[in-house]
């Protein structure tokens, strides 16, 4: 059982999987402690993790169902829980809302994560069924956490000041990534 053995857990691609959602949570941990720079280093190299995943199972033949779910795993924390947290803490440090405030655009990230947790479980359901094509129905969620990304800039850069707008756009946002709008796959 080597790392290019495609019985194996931890192969090479699954390996690579793993490693991304370590850097998913380590990202977490650092937006926790308001350490935003380092989160984002942390969500860019998740970002090349989830590439290097699929291009590594793909060319020496490691594709499999675990595979898959895991790739599902390391998709929803490093681009749907973390860039939620990391939108979120940065509304939270950079204004002055009250409770009920806070509440509110907390039940909005909530409903976010909830969003992007059924966008993927849908996604793998038709993985299974053999029902994938050239686009995607809905907004992946690497582009979803870029988008929030983009959020996240426009907010900390004062383009748009304030946050209840920017939970609005979140909203949209997690609309879309179970719409019907399609997406061509890369």
């Amino acid at each position: 059982m080597g790392l290019f053995d495609k019985n194996n857990r931890f192969n090479a691609a699954n390996l690579i999987s793993f490693g991304n959602i370590a850097a998913g949570i380590i990202a977490i941990y650092f937006i926790v402690q308001g350490n935003f720079f380092v989160a984002i280093v942390l969500a860019w190299i998740a970002g090349a993790l989830d590439i290097a995943d699929g291009k590594v199972a793909r060319k020496y033949g490691l594709s499999t169902e675990f595979g898959v779910q895991l790739d599902s795993f390391a998709d929803f924390i490093s681009f749907v829980v973390m860039p939620s947290f990391l939108l979120f803490y940065a509304l939270k440090i950079g204004s002055q809302l009250s409770g009920a405030g806070e509440i509110l655009i907390g039940f909005i990230f909530i409903f976010y994560i909830i969003s992007g947790l059924r966008r993927l479980i849908e996604f793998n359901l038709k993985v299974d069924a053999g029902e994938v094509a050239k686009y995607f129905e809905g907004v992946p969620t690497p582009l979803g956490a870029i988008l929030l990304w983009v959020l996240y800039l426009l907010y900390s850069y004062g383009v748009i000041a304030n946050p209840y707008v920017i939970a609005s756009l979140v909203v949209v946002i997690a609309w879309a990534l179970n719409s019907k709008i399609k997406i061509k796959h890369p």
